[in-house]
């Protein structure tokens, strides 16, 4: 018997075991809320949101039948007052968005910031505080037909493009995002784009040197400034993002920033083909499972601040997902466990929710993420229409989290997948 085999009944008997000695969910009257010094926000990016694309990597992607037809997306464009509107009227203290290095750059040495000017200017006004990403998986045509991130020249230009949005931006203290999710980055780029096998490895040490060198540069700009690159936390993949990207980059993060969306357990296995196809109706909803990935990080990293840069929950076209969670109850239970991390000394710093709209989920409008949704195929007036989960967040921003009694609706997990052995060893109560 091989040892992952011994592992696995081990992981079993310690899952056997805590189902005797923990008991279901119950309200926790002591848990506090997470304070005023905490930053709620809402999270979205350039070319998934805003329409009316400049030619990109992913603008030819759209248009070469590879993935759905882009259209205009949800008209963020010319639509940005009313989104930022109505983050601000959740009470939501930061707004992430991105700065789309082809729309402000559509030829080399040719600059437009006219549109972000303008939407990043509203978002100070407004009262919240930008969190700007460097880089959404989107770059130039122009880019494209030097080839993409296969060109060693690839890291010179984006540092161009990068200092000039630092320069832009910086005296608005926003808060930095480098790379979107970076290893999702290579592997789109893989499946959708031109990026073959042997290319990926190369990438993604040409991501490391434009993060290592626009850190330095955004602290030259901004004291004090605050600067990650997200980590899309897969329980499959996190010792892989971590080798490859995180721990090479690890001196040069001021915070750790995480997106959590699925779980898994030993009781209820993730549904890797749902979440690959990205395909709501077969996703396992798990939120207790964020409390294990900042457990995990908040010891790899011990007082550095954590942030979810991106959680939410998807619906396939508004149904309700195969095992009846709500986003409004999904948000809430969530919520709970990050007070939980928080109540039991992890420092969190903020939660941004994904997305305050539906939007161009890479290649489909199925899987509605928005707490605001848009119908973009089938309603020519992209009507921002709220969902419940918009009452549950502006009541989750103004009291600082759940109530001290709140009951979650799902018990914690039987070892969850998020960090093994220590959610069997150590799990949450």
């Amino acid at each position: 018997m091989g040892q992952r085999a011994l592992f696995t009944i081990a992981c079993i008997v310690l899952a056997a075991w805590s189902a005797v000695t923990t008991p279901s969910a119950t309200a926790d009257p002591g848990l506090p809320p997470v304070g005023g010094g905490f930053l709620w926000g809402v999270s979205s990016s350039g070319y998934q949101s805003e329409g009316f694309a400049p030619d990109s990597n992913w603008s030819r992607y759209a248009g070469s039948g590879r993935a759905e037809d882009y259209r205009n997306s949800v008209d963020f464009l010319h639509r940005y007052d009313e989104d930022i509107q109505n983050a601000a009227n959740l009470g939501a203290g930061v707004y992430r968005v991105s700065v789309e290095w082809a729309r402000v750059q559509p030829n080399p040495g040719e600059w437009d910031f006219s549109f972000y000017d303008s939407m990043i200017g509203r978002i100070r006004a407004a009262g919240m505080r930008p969190m700007i990403t460097l880089d959404h998986w989107v770059f130039p045509g122009w880019e494209v037909d030097r080839g993409g991130w296969r060109n060693p020249g690839m890291v010179d230009d984006w540092l161009t493009n990068a200092r000039a949005v630092v320069d832009r931006y910086a005296h608005l203290d926003p808060l930095w995002v480098t790379f979107n999710e970076p290893l999702n980055y290579a592997s789109k780029e893989q499946q959708i784009g031109d990026l073959g096998a042997l290319d990926v490895a190369p990438m993604i040490d040409r991501m490391v040197a434009a993060h290592r060198g626009i850190y330095d540069y955004i602290h030259g700009r901004q004291p004090g400034a605050m600067v990650t690159s997200n980590i899309a936390y897969s329980a499959m993949g996190a010792a892989q993002a971590d080798a490859s990207f995180v721990d090479r980059i690890a001196d040069k993060l001021d915070y750790v920033g995480v997106d959590y969306y699925y779980g898994g357990s030993l009781s209820n296995p993730p549904n890797l083909i749902a979440q690959l196809t990205n395909t709501p109706s077969g996703l396992i909803l798990e939120p207790d499972g964020i409390y294990y990935a900042l457990r995990r990080y908040a010891g790899k990293f011990p007082g550095r601040p954590l942030y979810i840069v991106e959680n939410g929950m998807p619906s396939d076209n508004g149904s309700p997902t195969t095992d009846g969670m709500t986003r409004e109850d999904n948000l809430r239970d969530t919520v709970y466990w990050v007070q939980r991390a928080k109540a039991d000394g992890m420092n969190i710093m903020g939660y941004n929710y994904w997305s305050i709209t539906d939007n161009y989920e890479w290649g489909s409008y199925s899987p509605r993420f928005g707490l605001y949704t848009v119908d973009v195929t089938s309603d020519p007036s992209l009507a921002r229409r709220p969902t419940a989960a918009v009452g549950a967040y502006h009541d989750i921003i103004g009291a600082g989290g759940v109530g001290a009694g709140y009951v979650p609706t799902r018990a914690p997990a039987f070892c969850s997948l998020q960090d093994l052995p220590s959610s069997c060893v150590n799990p949450v109560r």
